[in-house]
């Protein structure tokens, strides 16, 4: 059963298997540096033609579930539970998405933390035996992101240059008691709500990274580990300014450096130059895609063989931003092992 060791990580001793998984991006992912990389890539944002950018998103978040389900070799019967959720308003994303497979759903709210949020409870309710086998899944649209947090895309306005681009993505992971070949979760970490009193909503890199250095320096010391034991401690999505920011605070105020194992998500989905996408990817689906793809990938092969994904998310809103509120940053950890 899990355990509890330092002040924050929970230990998993039957170390869930990720059992399958799946990756489904829009046209500009499909054209990035990982295109080769996911299940499923569009050619067209709207997702085969849907009439809103919701249910877009929606359709998209529906084919990775689908997806990662089919290739676990089950069926939506076969699920005990999923655990997903997205950047709109109620999780409409996810839901409208999901309702047709008849799961039993549990809503989740972690901003671009969701896929490290999804995967951590599932793997703790595995690992407790109340369940057998769940997903964990969450998806983002640049569009419908765009309408919610920030001014519709007719608007046609201008991004800073610590902007991110929300990514157009989904992606999910089947865990299950069961062993696969893929993975194992050995460890998860829950993060606190950091603010270091950032207010500017096109720097979400800023807001997020005190958050990732709390959870990153909590997990090693609580498992009395060091950056060099780790292939790669891979955050989401912080992006080129937020990436940078992580490693000085690290270093700063805890003389830990994590630059030679140190990827985000955000920098490893686009081309930053060739797609003129400043500072990186941001949105739920841009970890979601990049894990559920590559990471797998090189977990399953053996080339990688312990990767610390620490899943980041700023707790804003559009009222929130508008009532000239700070923007406070959460992250969480999942320990992902090739079972050696």
């Amino acid at each position: 059963m899990a355990e509890r060791i330092g002040k924050h990580t929970i230990i998993l001793p039957s170390k869930p298997s990720v059992y399958g998984y799946a990756s489904v991006v829009g046209k500009a992912e499909g054209e990035g540096p990982l295109s080769k990389e996911f299940d499923k890539a569009y050619n067209d944002d709207t997702i085969d033609g849907c009439p809103t950018w919701e249910k877009s998103e929606s359709a998209l978040h529906k084919e990775a579930v689908s997806r990662a389900i089919a290739k676990a070799d089950l069926s939506p019967k076969d699920i005990d539970l999923i655990m997903a959720g997205d950047l709109l308003n109620q999780c409409i994303g996810t839901s409208f998405g999901i309702r047709e497979l008849q799961i039993p759903f549990l809503g989740l709210y972690g901003a671009c933390s969701t896929m490290a949020l999804s995967m951590a409870l599932a793997s703790v309710l595995v690992d407790s035996q109340v369940v057998n086998t769940a997903v964990a899944s969450t998806s983002s649209h640049f569009a419908s992101a765009e309408r919610q947090f920030r001014l519709p895309l007719e608007y046609g306005g201008q991004r800073p240059p610590s902007a991110q681009r929300t990514a157009t993505a989904s992606g999910a992971t089947v865990i299950s008691h069961h062993k696969g070949n893929t993975a194992c979760i050995e460890a998860v970490i829950f993060g606190k709500i950091m603010d270091l009193g950032i207010k500017d909503a096109n720097n979400m890199g800023a807001a997020m990274a005190p958050a990732a250095a709390e959870t990153i320096q909590s997990f090693l010391n609580d498992t009395d580990t060091k950056p060099s034991d780790y292939d790669l401690i891979l955050t989401g999505d912080l992006g080129k300014v937020g990436s940078e920011l992580l490693i000085d605070l690290l270093i700063k105020d805890f003389n830990i450096d994590i630059s030679a194992v140190h990827n985000d998500c955000g920098l490893m989905i686009y081309d930053l130059e060739e797609q003129d996408m400043h500072a990186g990817g941001s949105g739920c689906g841009c970890s979601a895609a990049v894990v559920n793809s590559i990471i797998m990938k090189k977990l399953g092969n053996g080339s990688l063989k312990r990767v610390l994904f620490v899943g980041t998310g700023a707790l804003l809103s559009t009222t929130s931003s508008l009532q000239g509120e700070s923007v406070p940053g959460i992250a969480h950890g999942v320990l992902l092992t090739n079972g050696e």
